[in-house]
Formats: structure tokens, sequence, C-alpha cells
């Protein structure tokens, strides 16, 4: 080999170390300039949200389909409500009968009822007065051996009924005056929550029997369609949120110390277009680096992912789009 064709090897070779050392740095992207602007390559990142109903049940409408734009809060799709329907007025109806019944109780027993009580305890004592009037007119008899000792027997079978049926009488009297207990009332009124929460529960179904756009978004993909059944937690739509939007970049660990959240930055898509935006996070944990290996050399190899916000109007910008972030240090470093 002679020396023209050496000088034409060494070139050679200097133009490819070049040409990797710009792609090794496009790729990183990232790079800085002396005019006071950090200029940094990345790429839209745009959250997705999987829709899903919170209960099951089948599906009755779709109102929405893929392309079309929705809006926080509007309802996107609903199951069948009758079911649901039926639980709230049985959950209504459950709580209605023990409302009445903690009335009652609270309420106490009613002033015809203590009386119904008492004329029940004055029947009784009539009842015993008979009862005690016969047994002692069989005891006469029997004495003189008039009436045959059966009939005295059972006179004063009946006596020692009608004191029982007085005594009860008069307890259930006291029962009726002093009303129902505290107790009771406690665990009606317990019983009485019980109801409320199954009513709230029912009602709570009802409502989710509606599915609603959590965020302003566009739909991605469309997966279910009316008549399918449907479990909780199944994917109904993909949506892409247009709001925020995110730009995923990395920063050259020399540039670090040069910016900082907050700081606003104009974000330029190659057909021209520019969003204004800010830093919004800056990881802490370095990434491109060798873990066991860290020279004087390769530390300016170091890059830290960073997040910009995009700010207003996000309109053009697509998920994995590549674009251009100019950060405005004000500094000629």
């Amino acid at each position: 080999m002679n020396v023209f064709d050496k000088r034409v090897a060494i070139a050679a070779g200097l133009t490819i170390v070049i040409l990797a050392i710009v792609a090794w740095s496009g790729l990183l992207g990232f790079r800085s300039n002396e005019s006071g602007v950090i200029v940094l390559q990345g790429n839209v990142d745009v959250r997705q949200v999987n829709l899903s109903f919170k209960v099951a049940g089948r599906i009755a409408e779709m109102m929405v389909d893929e392309g079309d734009k929705v809006e926080t809060g509007k309802i996107v799709a609903s199951l069948e409500k009758s079911y649901f329907a039926d639980e709230v007025r049985l959950a209504r109806a459950r709580e209605a009968a023990q409302t009445a019944v903690v009335a009652r109780l609270e309420n106490g027993t009613r002033p015809e009822e203590v009386a119904q009580a008492r004329a029940a305890v004055s029947e009784r004592e009539a009842g015993v007065a008979l009862a005690e009037a016969t047994l002692n007119r069989q005891e006469d008899l029997a004495g003189r051996g008039v009436s045959p000792h059966q009939r005295h027997d059972e006179a004063t079978a009946a006596a020692q009924q009608a004191q029982a049926a007085l005594k009860s009488a008069q307890e259930t009297l006291k029962l009726a005056e002093i009303g129902p207990r505290r107790e009771d009332i406690d665990a009606a009124k317990g019983q009485l929550e019980a109801e409320n929460a199954a009513l709230a529960q029912a009602e709570r179904r009802l409502t989710d029997a509606d599915l609603i756009a959590p965020s302003h978004g566009v739909v991605l993909t469309r997966v279910r369609e009316p008549g399918a059944i449907v479990a909780t937690g199944e994917t109904v739509y993909a949506v892409t949120v247009t709001s925020p939007v995110w730009v995923r970049s990395y920063v050259s660990e020399p540039d670090l110390g040069r910016i900082v959240p907050g700081m606003s930055v104009d974000v330029r898509t190659d057909g021209g277009k520019t969003y204004r935006g800010q830093i919004g996070f800056i990881s802490p944990v370095a990434e491109f680096t060798p873990k066991s290996v860290e020279t004087k050399e390769l530390r300016t190899s170091l890059v830290y992912r960073l997040r910009v916000v995009v700010d207003g109007e996000t309109a053009g910008l697509l998920q994995g789009m590549p674009v251009t972030v100019l950060v405005k240090t004000g500094n000629g470093s």
C-alpha cells in the first residue's frame, strides 16, 4: 500500500469515527450550543386510558366510535338498566319499612293499647273473682257430701288458671306502660342504617351502568359492541388522552446543572410547528451508563431522562412523534 492509499484509508477511518460520534449523540437525543439554548431531541408521549364499566351487564348502547372526540363527564356507553332499577326499588321499599319500624318503637305504646291492656286486666280480675266464688261453693258442697270431689278439683284448677291469666294480663299492662326497650330501638336503627347503605349501593350501581369519560380525549379503539355481556373491569374503549401531552427527552450530564423543573421551553415538530411547554420532571437516575465502570472519559455520556409538559393547544402532537425541544438557559455557556 502506497502513501496515498494510506492517507485515504486514514481519512475514511476518521470520517467513520466522526459520523459514529454524531449518530451516537443523535441517538441519545441531546446536544447544546453556545448561544444559551440547549437543544434536546425527544418523542411525544400521550397517555392512553382503557375505559370499562364498574358493574357487569349487557351493553345497551355505544355512543362513540373510533376517532371520535370525547369530553370529560360525557357518557360514552350504557348497560341495560332494568335490573339495576329493580334493585333500587327493592332497597327503597325495605328502607321505608324499616323506617316505619323505628318510628313505631320511638313513639312507644299508643294510649289505646295501654287502655286495651288495662281492660284485659279488669277482665281477668273478674274471671278470678268468679273462679274463687265457684271454688268456695264447691268446697262447701263437697264438705257436706252434696257435690263430688271431682267438681271441687275442677273448681280449684279453674281458680288457678284465672290467677295465672290475671298475672299475664298485669305483666302485659306493665310492658305497655313502659314502652319498647332501648336495645330494641337501637337494633331497629342499626337495621335502618343497613337498609340505607343497601339503597346507596343500589343507586350507585344504577349510576355506574353509564360509562363516563374521565377526561378529554380521542377514541383509539372500540373494543365491544351493543348486546355484548361484559364483566366488571373489562375494556370497552381505549382512549388517547389529549391533555396533558408530554415529551420524553434526555439531557447530558454537563448540561444537567443548567436546567431546572419549571423552565419554559419550545417544542418544535419536524413540520415546523412550535408549541410552548415547560420542564416538569428530571429523573435523578442516570441512564445509558455502565453500572460498574465510570471512568473520566465515560462521564460525558451520562444522560438523565426528563419530561416536558406541553401547555395550551396540543393538536398535531401524536404518540411517538419526534420533536426538538429548545431550552433557553439565559447564558452563553
